[in-house]
């Protein structure tokens, strides 16, 4: 990815959750003249974590970088940094396609494990992970990065094989056809809702 400015910093931050963490945080940036480049930030069970990549003009050092941030406007938090290098992470794999894995049954212990050992063992990325779990219903949907050169029936098979095991419903999808699916779904829900509205 292209940064703003010369000298990119990946920021970690974490804290308990509460009402403006972000504009403390992008308030500290701002005062340092630099600039948010990418940001990705959710709230789990009461905690609040964010990760951005940020540039600046000047060159900081990270150690210093994370104390302005984590300075008197965002007292409390919990503040890591870092270089950020793309050409270090960027690393296109070619031919590569993204799908959507999408896994659902009873919860036990070590499910994250088998599932993430299965697909690291096929030298499969994981870019994106989320699961839930209700009293003892688990669900999980990760985003993945399979290579050119796999079969995608095989990966398939080999996927349902593993949740037969553990008892889990698996289906993988390309991720095109899990957005249009879900977008059809709402499209579909929302209709029906304005339907029975009007009726």
């Amino acid at each position: 990815m292209n940064t703003r400015f010369p000298h990119a910093y990946v920021l970690n931050v974490m804290s308990d959750d509460h009402p403006g963490i972000v504009s403390a945080v992008s308030t500290a940036i701002r005062d340092l003249g630099g600039n948010i480049d990418a940001a990705s930030q959710t709230v789990l069970g009461g905690y609040f974590t964010l990760i951005m990549v940020i540039s600046l003009p000047q060159a900081l050092e990270p150690r210093d970088l994370a104390a302005r941030v984590r300075g008197p406007e965002a007292a409390g938090l919990q503040v890591v940094a870092r270089p950020f290098r793309a050409a270090d992470v960027e690393k296109p794999r070619s031919g590569a396609e993204r799908f959507v894995l999408t896994a659902f049954g009873r919860d036990k212990p070590g499910i994250i494990a088998r599932f993430s050992q299965c697909l690291a063992g096929k030298d499969i990325n994981i870019t994106d992970l989320s699961w839930t779990r209700t009293n003892d219903d688990f669900v999980m949907i990760s985003e993945v990065e399979i290579p050119a050169g796999i079969e995608f029936a095989m990966l398939q098979a080999d996927l349902e094989q593993l949740g037969r095991e553990e008892g889990f419903t698996v289906k993988l999808q390309h991720e095109n056809v899990f957005v249009a699916t879900n977008q059809l779904r709402l499209t579909t829900a929302g209709t029906g809702h304005r339907e029975r509205g009007t009726g």
